[in-house]
């Protein structure tokens, strides 16, 4: 995969279980700017995991049925608080 070009729907299919925000944005055709705007609102239109303060993965099979269906992979609820 060169810089100039979107990889295919068959290359991200190959991809690991998760892949970073830079490397989703050009599979998505948007900035990696927009696309870390999009999950720090929440607003991802693909699944996002956390991995401590500051720092997301896109799960790549969210991403491959997102590009299939068009349409977006519901993010899990934030599990509520627990009172001690």
């Amino acid at each position: 995969m060169t810089n100039e070009s979107a990889p295919t729907l068959n290359e991200i299919r190959d991809w690991p279980a998760t892949v970073s925000v830079t490397r989703a944005a050009s599979a998505l055709g948007c900035s990696k700017s927009h696309l870390y705007e999009l999950v720090r609102r929440g607003d991802c239109p693909v699944r996002t995991l956390r991995l401590g303060t500051g720092r997301a993965v896109i799960v790549t099979a969210s991403l491959v049925r997102l590009l299939e269906t068009g349409s977006p992979d519901p993010q899990p609820p934030t599990p509520a608080l627990v009172a001690a």
